[in-house]
């Protein structure tokens, strides 16, 4: 098994994290975006993935990007500590909630669409900080609102254990912090990320940690 990755990337953490608690051995193939001009365009990876994002993940033959649907495919082939609730209600909930983070918050602030806004529309470092803090702040309180009402929520995003949505929620709370967000009004989001961050399959997978984040 292999994942093209980059340790920056919200959506690669995401499954490192997954393969991680799933305890599954993946090769890591670093894929920069930012150097030679962005190797997610080289003619090597556009034949793999011409959509020119990571994750990709290759296994035994398939060939297969989006982050969600990487983690539902390890969660499938490997059942064992299951990223996903066993009832439909639940795993309905976990799929809302990591939908909520990987395609309603994660795509408006994406790296693409922040180069977009500064070598295309010549908007100043501080716009482009404030969209991304505007639109995080919206899409967090939602979900902070969505978490304290809803009894399902536990130690984690969905009971007791960590699901796909905690493996969305983490990257996305180190991005904000990155960019300096002020995460004061969601408690229950940080409370949970640091339950999960104190976990061993979590911590491995933080950018910081990854072999190509020198």
């Amino acid at each position: 098994m292999k994942l093209h990755t980059y340790f920056r990337s919200s959506a690669a953490y995401r499954v490192r994290i997954a393969l991680n608690l799933k305890g599954i051995a993946a090769e890591m193939l670093h894929v920069h975006l930012l150097r030679d001009g962005g190797q997610q365009f080289s003619a090597a990876y556009d034949t793999l993935n011409p959509q020119h994002l990571v994750p990709l993940l290759e296994d035994d033959g398939v060939v297969l990007p989006q982050s969600l649907a990487i983690i539902e495919y390890l969660d499938e082939t490997h059942p064992l500590n299951s990223l996903l609730p066993t009832d439909p209600r639940g795993r309905a909930r976990v799929r809302a909630l990591s939908q909520s983070i990987a395609c309603d918050i994660h795509p408006i602030n994406n790296l693409r669409v922040l180069k977009y806004l500064s070598d295309k529309l010549d908007i100043s470092a501080e716009q482009k900080n404030d969209w991304y803090r505007h639109w995080v702040a919206l899409g967090l309180s939602g979900l902070e609102r969505q978490l304290v009402r809803d009894g399902e929520t536990g130690q984690f995003c969905h009971g007791d254990t960590p699901t796909m949505a905690d493996c969305c929620l983490v990257p996305q709370l180190y991005n904000a912090r990155r960019f300096e967000c002020d995460l004061s009004p969601f408690p229950t989001l940080v409370a949970i990320a640091e339950r999960c961050e104190a976990l061993a399959a979590f911590a491995a997978a933080r950018p910081e940690r990854q072999a190509d984040a020198q």
